[in-house]
């Protein structure tokens, strides 16, 4: 009797709930629009750049504010494991509100400190919606986890890049349009999420940051090869996403295109399109392995960062098809580097090594963002600018292909690599 039982309960957690595909459209649709403040100063950076006279180093701050904020929210979130001290949906919920209230502080701020503080903030806040529903929605899968971590990020992109549809849609109207139809959005996300939100029929043990774990972790060759791949990938995604507004408004002007709104839907079609490739890189690393699919993805947005400096002059059509294939190719690995860390870590210290990962990461794209616009202004255009972000891929590259040649490869996406 007793083994019938246990094969009974075998079989009905190995049988895929039938509701995991719904939650997995609600919380992407909540998430896209709860994420939409993070490149919402962004977005109008032109504006508030003559709105507070700032240098191109100061602006990057409007950015660089909430990627420090988010490593700020992340660690102290993983120090205190608040994810499995509040209810996801709460969580979430209340997280989405702070962030917000805190964008829309843009609206009355009185100088750039505020502006910048109110950024960090927002990071802050968004560190407890963004990690806690990736953790979140793989309680709802086994087979398929990487296909439907690929989505979540895909919703993050499309979230990220909403901003700039908003000003290309609102381009008569003063920025603050951005801002408050930003916040709304993110509340309305969080409200979701918070009536969505049950956990599924797979948990997830505690994973708590524990410093003095930190140097196993380092010990760890194939987690750290797993890890630079991210390093390499971070490096070059958000300063891509953070500067390629102003990049793409120089080259449209090069080739005799002198319309904002214009700029603001090709940005917002090459940030958004990206959510094609974080699906398509999760179907791929669920059938050829994690490590062959960041590989490819890195190569290919590696060669057009190389490649979209020639097109700078035009023609428009071909300066247009490299922007879109980066947009889709940064992105499309970004959930295979985690999915690593969880199948190469020793399960003891898996929540430190993740934590670790997006630490080290996301301070990596403070740099990244902060340097490029100076890069910008040393050579005068933006047209070679983006090859400061070459380094990443070609790095990625290496550590990801050493991580395929190690034996511990068995262990990641069910033998693939």
């Amino acid at each position: 009797m007793s083994n019938a039982i246990h094969a009974a309960s075998t079989l009905k957690q190995e049988i895929p709930d039938p509701r995991r595909w719904r939650m997995l459209g609600l919380v992407c649709v909540a998430i896209v629009l709860a994420l939409t403040v993070w490149f919402s100063a962004t977005a109008v950076i032109p504006e508030l750049t003559q709105v507070y006279r700032l240098s191109p180093a100061e602006s990057a701050w409007l950015t660089n504010g909430v990627q420090i904020g988010f490593v700020i929210g992340a660690v102290a979130a993983s120090f205190v494991n608040l994810p499995d001290l509040v209810p996801v949906g709460r969580l979430v919920g209340l997280s989405a509100t702070i962030a917000a209230i805190a964008n829309a502080v843009l609206l009355i701020a009185p100088d750039p400190s505020i502006v910048i503080a109110a950024r960090i903030v927002t990071g802050i806040a968004l560190a407890s919606v963004y990690p806690p529903s990736m953790k979140f929605i793989s309680t709802w899968f086994k087979a398929g986890r990487g296909l439907a971590l690929g989505a979540v990020i895909g919703a993050l992109t499309l979230g990220s890049a909403a901003p700039h549809l908003v000003r290309a849609v609102t381009a008569g109207f003063d920025w603050q349009a951005v801002i408050i139809a930003s916040s709304l959005m993110t509340f309305t996300g969080g409200a979701l999420f918070l009536l969505v939100a049950v956990e599924g029929p797979h948990p997830f043990s505690k994973a708590v940051f524990a410093p003095r774990q930190i140097g196993q972790v380092v010990r760890n060759r194939p987690l750290m090869l797993a890890n630079l791949g991210y390093f390499g990938h971070m490096w070059e995604l958000y300063a891509f996403w953070g500067w390629f507004l102003a990049y793409s408004a120089a080259a449209l002007s090069s080739q005799g295109y002198e319309s904002p709104s214009l700029v603001s839907f090709i940005t917002f079609a090459v940030i958004g399109l990206g959510a094609i490739g974080c699906v398509g890189g999760g179907y791929m690393a669920d059938r050829v392995g994690r490590s062959t699919t960041t590989i490819w993805m890195l190569a290919v947005s590696g060669a057009c960062a190389a490649l979209i400096g020639f097109t700078f002059d035009g023609p428009f059509v071909l300066f247009l098809l490299i922007a879109i294939t980066w947009g889709v190719a940064v992105v499309g690995d970004s959930a295979q580097f985690s999915a690593c860390v969880t199948e190469v870590a020793d399960p003891r210290y898996v929540g430190t090594a993740l934590t670790l990962q997006m630490g080290v990461g996301f301070a990596l794209t403070v740099a990244a963002i902060w340097v490029t616009p100076l890069v910008a202004e040393w050579l005068g255009s933006w047209r070679w600018t983006f090859l400061i972000l070459l380094p990443g891929p070609i790095i990625g590259i290496a550590a990801m292909a050493m991580l395929k040649r190690h034996p511990a490869a068995r262990r990641i996406a069910s033998g693939l690599g």
